[in-house]
């Protein structure tokens, strides 16, 4: 069965995609933990990060270092934080979230709730990064 992850691969759901190639893909989680907040995903469905290929596994942590730089350029943030849990949705994925204290990084505090023009005006600050 297809992930959400596939489906916005797929564009049967819309997101608000930052930057994707044949292999990858990098989109704004619309249940962030803070603003700017980006998964980065590969193309291919597989439920475990671990699973993936070595050669795959590395280039998907490459392309996100990529987005990780321009989301920092975009965002008003100390860095950008990685994590990796993979328990909410079953395709690989790796969390890019723009850090001020540790704190932002905890997955059990509450989700912002955006309006569609704040993850718009995120959206286009992030892609305006070279």
């Amino acid at each position: 069965m297809d992930s959400i992850f596939t489906k916005i691969i797929n564009r049967e759901i819309p997101a608000y995609i930052i930057e994707e190639n044949d292999d990858f893909i990098a989109f704004l989680d619309v249940f962030p933990l803070a603003k700017g907040h980006t998964l980065v995903i590969p193309k291919k469905q597989v439920d475990y990060i671990f699973d993936l290929d070595d050669e795959t596994y590395a280039r998907l942590f490459s392309f996100a270092k990529k987005i990780a730089a321009k989301v920092n350029s975009a965002i008003d943030c100390k860095r950008v934080g990685v994590a990796v849990i993979g328990l909410e949705v079953p395709h690989a994925h790796i969390h890019l979230v723009p850090l001020n204290t540790v704190e932002d990084i905890n997955f059990s505090r509450p989700k912002l709730k955006l309006e569609e023009s704040v993850f718009i005006e995120i959206h286009n600050k992030i892609l305006s990064q070279k």
